[in-house]
């Protein structure tokens, strides 16, 4: 009976969560919304991108399942803003929309929310179409390492994120790690293989260890990191 009674216990827990740790809610980053200009053309011009690059005749980021880190390389978050606000063809590959990032992480921990989390951002290629975009006013991966408020926003920011939308730590990367994402796919086979350098693999590894043991303090189970995938490049 008593042998019974412990079964009948342990099912219960199982079923209701009683003894389970508890998973509590991220709390919100503190954001400041000064969003860029994202009128009708741009949003035109988005949807076109999303057609050329991925098949799809939409500006709407549905169900995001990856963030990807970035470095500004430039020093205040002015001139980033500036750079993103201007709806220009980039000087890389020459394109419309302007490039563009969801969230801008400041070096004193500020973080300006710039495009609605519902928007297409050009980012990443490849990405664009289920990635959230966060750039890091620095000069390089380190210098945000070595900026404690900076990377604690930072981390508390993604981790808001991926708790909100089911990110899974292994699709927490950096925009080096992006010809290695399951979810990376690109139309144009000029671009294919194009990528950055800024939050190489190392540098993202100390950031998804930084990341997990914030989300254990919180009960979040975001899974493991990246297993080691070929890119094809």
């Amino acid at each position: 009976m008593r042998a019974a009674s412990i079964v009948f216990a342990c099912l219960f827990a199982l079923a209701t969560g009683v003894g389970a740790a508890p998973t509590l809610t991220v709390p919100g980053p503190g954001l400041v919304w000064k969003p860029i200009p994202f009128d009708a053309k741009r949003r035109s011009e988005t949807a076109a991108y999303a057609r050329r690059h991925y098949g799809l005749d939409t500006w709407r980021l549905a169900r995001p399942h990856v963030i990807v880190e970035h470095v500004t390389v430039s020093s205040t978050f002015a001139s980033a803003y500036a750079t993103f606000a201007a709806d220009v063809p980039d000087r890389e590959l020459h394109e419309l929309p302007g490039l563009c990032a969801h969230f801008v992480v400041d070096r004193d921990g500020i973080v300006y929310e710039l495009v609605r989390l519902d928007t297409i951002c050009r980012h990443t290629v490849g990405l664009n179409w289920t990635a959230i975009g966060i750039e890091h006013v620095g000069l390089s991966d380190t210098q945000v390492l070595r900026n404690p408020r900076q990377l604690d926003a930072s981390l508390r920011l993604t981790l808001w994120l991926a708790q909100r939308f089911h990110v899974r730590l292994r699709n927490v990367i950096g925009h080096a790690e992006s010809l290695t994402s399951p979810y990376h796919r690109e139309r144009v086979g000029a671009l294919r293989c194009q990528t950055h350098a800024d939050w190489k693999a190392s540098d993202m590894r100390v950031y998804r260890r930084s990341l997990a043991r914030l989300a254990g303090r919180y009960g979040v189970e975001l899974g493991p990191p990246p297993s080691p995938r070929a890119s094809g490049c």
